[in-house]
């Protein structure tokens, strides 16, 4: 019931939630039953496609099994994001983009030692991160923190719901999901921080960084990386966005370009911005563009945006 509460949360108007909820206890307690007999069997997905700017295939479960993994993350999250490093920021409560990028602008200042040494900066990214998550390596992990049994079956039988090839790949949609992607590389950032020493990493999601003032140790770190995230988690990296640059030429991260001394919004994401000023003119828009241009040297293209929604929305 708890979960339901929190699953509720922006789709009350949305029709398999409303069908659902008509015979929410009788769903509720057969749901339980299933898990209690070890009779649950995950359902099949609703694929559908988004820009987000990018496109992605995201694959929709049916609301009995939304509302499971709701109430997996409840338990879980809590043990799990203990065993987190602190510079893991993605889909973890209070450790969001912003707070990604205030890291970052604190390790340039270390690593440049008040502007007197020059940063360099490896940016990595892993190619088809949900889609290559391998479904054994991932259970074996989770074996490792989770003695029960039980609990063991049933996240399999989540894992194995989903595949983009015989026993890879996890869908993007599920709340699961985003848990088991960060169980999956706390395998890697314990290998960087522990055995291989690096202080200032930062990883969100598949995008991850490391500054050094050193660009040599840079290009030897990169192919250790590789090796480990092919032998150990069978991920590669993406050849076309890994690159080892000053942080004074600019670094694109999390839709930022950063600099030294200040930040500025990515140009795709201000064209995207006013396209979806002119498109949707209503004051929360605005506000939302507005509170994320605050992060940042934007004056500018506040001032622009400002204009736009003017033009468009009439006022």
């Amino acid at each position: 019931m708890q979960a339901w509460q929190e699953f509720l949360h922006g789709k009350r108007d949305k029709r398999d939630v409303q069908i659902f909820s008509l015979n929410l206890m009788d769903n509720i307690i057969n749901l339980h039953e299933e898990c209690n007999n070890h009779t649950y069997r995950h359902g099949l997905y609703q694929a559908f496609s988004i820009n987000d700017p990018k496109p992605r295939s995201i694959h929709k479960a049916k609301v009995r099994d939304r509302l499971l993994h709701h109430a997996i993350h409840r338990i879980l999250y809590p043990f799990f994001a203990r065993t987190f490093i602190a510079d893991s920021f993605s889909c973890q409560l209070g450790k969001g983009t912003h707070r990604a990028l205030n890291r970052f602008r604190s390790f340039g200042y270390q690593v440049s030692q008040n502007h007197t040494k020059t940063v360099w900066v490896l940016k990595c990214d892993i190619r088809k991160f949900f889609a290559n998550i391998d479904h054994t390596i991932l259970k074996d992990i989770l074996a490792k923190y989770i003695p029960d049994s039980d609990i063991l079956n049933l996240l399999g039988n989540i894992i194995e719901s989903f595949s983009t090839h015989p026993g890879v790949g996890l869908p993007l949609g599920n709340l699961t999901s985003q848990l088991l992607v960060n169980i999956y590389m706390n395998k890697f950032d314990q290998w960087i921080k522990h055995h291989m020493k690096v202080k200032q990493y930062i990883r969100y999601s598949d995008d991850f960084v490391i500054m050094s003032s050193d660009k040599s140790w840079l290009e030897e770190l990169l192919s250790k990386i590789g090796g480990f995230l092919e032998e150990n988690l069978r991920l590669q990296l993406h050849p076309d966005k890994v690159f080892i640059k000053t942080l004074a030429s600019g670094v694109d991260f999390l839709g930022w370009v950063h600099f030294p001394d200040h930040r500025v919004v990515r140009t795709t994401t201000t064209r995207r911005m006013m396209k979806q000023i002119k498109e949707h003119p209503t004051n929360s828009t605005k506000q939302s563009y507005l509170g994320l241009l605050r992060h940042g040297n934007t004056h500018k293209i506040g001032e622009q945006l400002e204009k736009n929604y003017i033009l468009s929305s009439g006022k």
